[in-house]
């Protein structure tokens, strides 16, 4: 496990009785509601799976892995009351804020790991604080909205001569969008935001929206329905000749020119290890909130002589990876 891509700020351990007994009953019970049908096989959550197995849990024999489906943001709070009438032990709430509210207004005493990706959980109130977040939350957080600022920095720095372009955003990902706004000016960047609302998204006509001096470059948010979604639109911008800029690398494998941000399957092999601790007497109070610390820029070569994109040296030596 590569512990140095994660800040982790000392805390004690508690017993956590709920969990306890599950494990002494000999079946742990957990709980996600997930974006999507079917998500058993995404590349997060077969990560998560994955950790779980490699610290001895296998499902079937001593482990229940529950699933609640979300196809829209109303299906969160239906899918966390599921989970709890099936008599979950440990939830876990990836993604959007939507997911850790629709959690914690689900139940107010069963441990829930986050993995906070679209939101600020401090800020927020969620959790007091990074070594001791107190209550029944604990996991990781990714504090995206800096990021998205990052992000469009890093892209700008290695083509100056970006004047505009187009961003994709949905209503789990606003904040990102705003994030974004507020950044650009200081870099020189004219942004156009376009709101991806109704499922399936539209994407021609999302671009379509942008004035044609903005569709060159496309600058896509995430949320939990927009990662879902990414060979689509990774297909779209390939398929359009756009320079396509994502958050995770899964976008760029799919066929998208570049990302910027963390390994998302180390974010869920890591809630995975929060899961494992409470199942063995930890507090979620006590267990100290993780982030990142390590963010990839990786480039599809193949993906940028497709549209014709001309690829700076200076970029290539940029990478982290280089997709051909």
């Amino acid at each position: 496990m590569r512990r140095r891509e994660f800040i982790t700020l000392l805390g004690g351990a508690s017993a956590w009785p709920l969990a306890a007994r599950a494990q002494s009953a000999g079946l742990l019970k957990v709980g996600m509601v997930a974006a999507g049908s079917p998500s058993r096989s995404a590349p997060n959550i077969l990560a998560f799976r994955q950790r779980l197995s490699d610290l001895g849990y296998r499902e079937g024999n001593n482990l229940a892995f529950e699933f609640a489906h979300a196809t829209d943001v109303k299906d969160f709070a239906r899918g966390y009351r599921e989970l709890v009438a099936r008599k979950i032990d440990i939830l876990v709430a990836p993604g959007p804020e939507i997911a850790l509210q629709s959690a914690l207004a689900a139940t107010d005493s069963l441990p829930i790991v986050m993995v906070a990706i679209d939101y600020d959980p401090i800020a927020r109130g969620y959790v007091k604080s990074l070594p001791r977040p107190g209550g029944n939350i604990t996991g990781i957080f990714l504090q995206q909205l800096e990021l998205t600022a990052k992000r469009l920095q890093v892209v700008k720095d290695a083509f100056p001569e970006l004047q505009a372009a187009t961003v994709f955003w949905d209503e789990l990902s606003a904040d990102q969008w705003q994030a974004a706004q507020s950044a650009a000016p200081a870099l020189g960047l004219r942004l156009f935001g376009s709101e991806l609302r109704e499922q399936p998204y539209d994407y021609e006509q999302a671009l379509a929206r942008a004035p044609a001096d903005y569709r060159g470059w496309m600058f896509v948010m995430t949320s939990a329905f927009l990662f879902r979604d990414r060979a689509r639109a990774a297909e779209f911008a390939l398929r359009h000749r756009v320079a396509s800029v994502f958050a995770f690398r899964e976008w760029v494998e799919d066929g998208g020119l570049l990302s910027y941000g963390p390994n998302i399957l180390e974010m869920f092999r890591r809630a995975a290890g929060y899961v494992d601790q409470i199942a063995r007497g930890a507090k979620p109070s006590d267990l100290p909130v993780e982030q990142p610390t390590k963010f990839e820029f990786v480039l599809n070569l193949k993906t940028a002589k497709a549209i014709g994109f001309a690829t700076p040296t200076a970029l290539l030596l940029r990478a982290d990876e280089v997709i051909e």
